[in-house]
């Protein structure tokens, strides 16, 4: 467990598991590290380095008071500084990148941005952004809305209500799921209220990009999770060298709902891809 520092000086926190090649998981918008555990043990096992982190804003990282603190490029630059954490001995040693939702966004634009620290993608639950306006503003006056909720009343319900299917799944039961939303629950709103106004929401699009990523990339989306099914496919199509799995009774919390079918999938890839 480490607290990395950030261009601004911001504390990032970040955490690593085992040895081997590293793979770095970025969560979706509102959840945190922990809504990644279920995959730590497995890959571990397998003999890979597993690497969490929080965003600023999100879980035990540091939450800048003013909203000038949060920028899609900042964040860009904190994972930046997280790869540099994981493996200290090559920094510029390519890890695989694997992000859930907005996390799959960030990481796209993290290996257009950096292509050679990037070894491999796994897109879960995730799309490549709107390219037509109006959804785009549908989609930041959603976002909004969601950052008004939490500086009016904070992260109290949270999980349990409508916010539930996209941030723990659609089985809260599930210890995973439990786990999770206490630390979502735990956040400080007014840092991941800023962080939906000023990254998440306003999120350029990849999507004319796409062909631009050659690395071997997973697109992973859950049989239920019905607004992120179209978007899955498009990525599938447009990525030269990506591999599509649906991942049967599994919403947008597909690496909670069905942990053991999404690891099966994700150790496959790992050691099939194209090296």
């Amino acid at each position: 467990m480490a607290r990395v520092i950030a261009s601004d000086g911001i504390a990032l926190h970040a955490e690593a598991h085992g040895e081997g090649e590293a793979i770095v998981f970025s969560p979706g918008y509102g959840q945190t590290h922990e809504n990644f555990r279920p995959q730590v043990e497995p890959l571990v096992a397998a003999g890979y380095r597993v690497v969490l982190w929080d965003y600023r804003g999100h879980g035990r990282s540091d939450a800048p008071a003013l909203a000038e603190a949060y920028s899609l490029e900042q964040v860009l630059d904190d994972l930046a500084r997280v790869l540099d954490w994981a493996a200290p001995e090559a920094p510029e040693a390519p890890v695989v990148l694997a992000g859930l939702s907005f996390g799959g966004l960030a990481s796209q634009h993290f290996a257009l941005r950096t292509p050679a620290r990037v070894a491999a993608l796994i897109l879960l639950a995730s799309g490549p952004g709107f390219r037509n306006p109006r959804s785009q503003a549908t989609w930041e006056a959603q976002v909004g809305r969601t950052a008004d909720r939490l500086e009016r009343i904070g992260f109290e319900g949270y999980t349990s209500g409508r916010a539930g299917p996209s941030t723990v799944g659609l089985r809260p039961e599930l210890p995973a799921a439990r786990v999770a939303a206490r630390a979502i629950e735990a956040q400080n709103p007014r840092g991941v209220a800023h962080f939906g106004r000023r990254i998440s929401g306003p999120a350029p699009a990849t999507l004319d990009r796409l062909g631009e990523i050659p690395q071997p990339t997973l697109v992973l989306v859950g049989s239920l999770d019905h607004a992120y099914r179209p978007a899955a496919q498009v990525m599938t199509d447009k990525l030269p060298n990506a591999r599509h799995i649906e991942i049967e009774d599994a919403g947008h919390c597909l690496n909670i709902e069905q942990s053991d079918a999404l690891n099966r999938a994700l150790l496959t890839f790992l050691e099939k891809r194209e090296r």
